[in-house]
């Protein structure tokens, strides 16, 4: 008999069948994991029975149920995605993901299976702007597995490139979240077998992004001559690719930090002319595309810190305006969140108060965050807070908020 319930309501009873758990066993570990008072134990068990036959928890107990069984929020329960990768791989390849996992274990592979993997790459990389963290770092490690493992199957020679290539995307994609969720150490690790497989594949795009990550890093450490020195390294291994506009981007906000506004303009000159004698990409939600809307947000960064604050307001404002569905849906959280920030030490920098408090906590809202990159621009909104704010109770409780953000993730937490 086929099992229609949805995949995390089998997942919840496995996870509990696994622990040797009746369900009462499951209601108390979840009552020692809630963080308020639950319901009489009768009524949480009647609540179970109901989950595990397929009803949807609400978002006040996915996030206790996920601690129960050791895992986070949605590894259990996936957010939905905007695009439906099974499909797209489904229509261009004719296989779905089980097809494709079976075909990864036989001793040769096919071009059908390589495009089907690079259909699949495409998706994870698209869905970086947006889906969960805990979600994201899952998918993305075990196709970086499945993938790298094909290293030891007969391969013809461009067939070898062809995985190579596909093992750096994978880990340039699992880098940058791990460096998202504050693990630097992995990260820097994992952009570093980036950077050898792109090597060894003669990839120059997957080496730039790999440059490129080095400049990221470096500029949310406050290293920014690291910053120049990853982006000229990036520009030259791949200066015909759109790495090297973010490249760009990346230097001229490390001048930025360093005070010096005629390396800011000659950077983002050297980006915008970059940018401007390229294509259009075709896939937007690329994270590893650079496209119009990602070049404001490089310099709404930049005319914040260097204090001009018209142009700052302007391109955040045009940051939010692009990163925002018609129905109010946020498809770019992380660029939105930074641009709540500049909206915020603008309005510091007025005296109008309640304003930046109101773009300052909504940028620290979100399950999806970069979290260096948060802190590190939301550091200037707390210098505004205190240089101007430091004796109102609002402001000081914004302060204590980002220090929490930040405490257990050394290095980045705000001085």
């Amino acid at each position: 008999m086929t099992d229609d319930r949805p995949a995390w309501a089998r997942r919840i009873a496995a996870e509990r069948a696994a622990r040797d758990w009746s369900q009462r066993d499951a209601v108390r570990a979840l009552r020692a994991h809630a963080p308020t008072e639950l319901p009489a134990e009768d009524s949480m068990i009647r609540q179970w029975k109901r989950w595990e036959s397929g009803q949807t928890p609400n978002d006040f107990y996915q996030p206790i149920i996920a601690a129960t069984f050791g895992t986070v929020t949605h590894a259990l329960f996936p957010a939905p995605t905007r695009r439906d990768g099974d499909r797209e791989i489904l229509a261009a390849s004719g296989m779905e993901t089980l097809e494709i996992v079976s075909r990864l274990n036989r001793s040769d592979v096919d071009g059908a299976t390589l495009d089907a993997l690079r259909i699949t790459t495409d998706r994870l990389c698209s869905e970086y702007p947006y889906m969960p963290s805990g979600q994201l770092i899952i998918e993305g490690r075990q196709w970086l597995r499945r993938v790298v493992e094909l290293h030891t199957k007969s391969l013809t020679l461009a067939q070898h490139r062809e995985v190579l290539a596909l093992s750096g995307w994978l880990a340039l994609l699992v880098g940058c979240v791990e460096y998202d969720m504050g693990d630097r150490h992995a990260a820097e690790s994992t952009r570093r077998a980036a950077l050898s497989l792109a090597t060894e594949a003669d990839h120059p795009e997957v080496a730039g992004w790999a440059h490129e990550m080095r400049a990221w890093f470096a500029l949310t450490t406050g290293d920014y001559r690291g910053v120049i020195s990853a982006a000229q390294a990036g520009g030259e291994v791949a200066p015909n690719h759109s790495v090297a506009v973010q490249l760009a981007g990346q230097e001229a906000k490390a001048w930025a930090r360093l005070g010096d506004r005629r390396q800011v303009e000659v950077a983002l000159d050297k980006g915008r002319r970059l940018l401007e004698g390229m294509p259009h990409p075709e896939n937007l939600d690329n994270h590893f595309v650079v496209d119009p809307a990602k070049f404001d947000f490089y310099s709404m960064d930049c005319y914040r810190l260097v204090g001009e604050d018209k142009l700052a307001r302007t391109l955040a404002e045009e940051v939010l305006r692009a990163g925002t569905d018609f129905d109010g849906r946020e498809r770019s959280p992380m660029r939105n969140a930074e641009a709540r920030v500049t909206l915020g030490v603008t309005a510091a920098r007025e005296g109008n108060l309640e304003e930046a408090l109101s773009m300052g906590a909504r940028a620290l809202e979100g399950d999806r965050q970069s979290v260096p990159s948060l802190i590190m621009t939301s550091r200037e909104l707390a210098a505004e807070m205190k240089r101007q704010y430091s004796t109102e109770p609002a402001a000081r409780e914004y302060l204590a908020r980002l220090h929490i953000l930040g405490r257990d993730k050394p290095g980045f937490l705000p001085q």
